[in-house]
This record gives structure tokens, sequence and C-alpha cells, in this order.
């Protein structure tokens, strides 16, 4: 029988066995390694399924945050963190800076995972006054090592990428960076550098 075929004998996660267990490590591998697959897919929704209001669609702000991160002589992180910063748009509007986060964190380094999650609310310095919100909510992060890091992003990268006219590379162009990113050793200390900041 092929091992795709078996499943556990459990019905109640306590009741499973060291074989079982076993068996569901195996299987998840090709799982995990289509990952990339399933972020792009993603990412191509977000062309497709969009806000209104716009001039230009998710993708193609993703895209054009990238593509300017990528001018500037980012590295691959940061392209790869501006092209997915909104990855969250689609299952957690609501919340979307903190979902995209967390898809990218255990493959990136820690300050552009960190930056991913706050961009939200220092993008609120562009237009949180006309909804009489604050505009310098990201003041309470002021001593972060990340915050000018995430100012700039926001900035350079976040805030003005809604240019219909701007010439941004396609999908085709990051997938292979996507996919290098997310073959990574997940969570590798290496990688991540928790507690380090060394800017755009």
């Amino acid at each position: 029988m092929n091992r795709q075929d078996e499943t556990v004998s459990f019905t109640q996660m306590k009741d499973g066995t060291k074989a079982d267990y076993e068996l569901l490590h195996e299987l998840e591998k090709p799982y995990l390694a289509m990952t990339a697959d399933r972020v792009l897919d993603e990412l191509r929704r977000h062309g497709e399924v969009t806000f209104p209001g716009y001039r230009i669609t998710r993708l193609e702000h993703g895209l054009q945050s990238a593509t300017r991160a990528e001018a500037e002589g980012a590295d691959i992180d940061w392209i790869v963190g501006a092209l997915l910063h909104d990855i969250g748009d689609g299952l957690a509007p609501q919340n979307h800076d903190r979902f995209s986060a967390e898809v990218i964190r255990p493959f990136v380094r820690w300050e552009v995972s960190w930056t991913v999650e706050h961009h939200g609310i220092f993008q609120m310095l562009y237009y949180a006054h006309h909804y009489n919100w604050d505009r310098n909510a990201r003041e309470r992060f002021r001593d972060h090592p990340c915050f000018e890091t995430c100012s700039a992003f926001c900035e350079r990268w976040d805030q003005a990428s809604f240019d219909p006219d701007y010439p941004s590379q396609p999908l085709d162009h990051f997938e292979p960076m996507v996919r290098q990113v997310f073959a990574r050793k997940a969570y590798d200390p290496a990688v991540v550098r928790e507690g380090e900041a060394i800017g755009l």
C-alpha cells in the first residue's frame, strides 16, 4: 500500500500512537514542501478578488512594493516581505498585517517579519486622521529597534505603491525568490536572527 493511502488509528489526538505520529510526520513533508505553491496561488487570487475602490489590485500592490524594494537593492528577505506584506488581506482583512507576518515568520529575518506584522499601525500615519483615528499610534513603538525600519518600509515601499502606471515586475519574476525563501528550514536561527535590526 502507498503510504499516502494510510491513515492514523485515532479519532482523538490523545489516543494516537508513536506509529501514528511517525506516519503523519512523513506524510506532511510533501505538503509542507508545497507551501510556496499555496502562497503564490493566494497572491494570484489577490489579482482577481480584491478590495474595491483602489486603482490597482492587491496583487499589483504587492508586485509594486516588491519591485520598489528590488530596485533599491534590497535583499531577498525584504523583496519577498514586500511582495507578501498584504497576503493576509484575503482571509484576515481586519488583522492582515499580523496574518501576513505569520505566513513569512518561519522563513525570513525577524526584522522583516516584525515590520510586516506592524506595518498596519505604521501606515495609519498617512490616513488615520481622515477617520478621526490616531495617526501617530505607531509612536508606542518609538523605542523599538525596528521602528525606523518599519517607518522606512511604509514610506518607500508600501504607501507609495498604488500607482497604476508604475512598471512593476510580473509575479513570474518573483516566483523563484518566493520558492527559495519558503524552501528554507523553518525557524532556522541563522536565518531568523532574532533581535537583530540592520535596517533596509
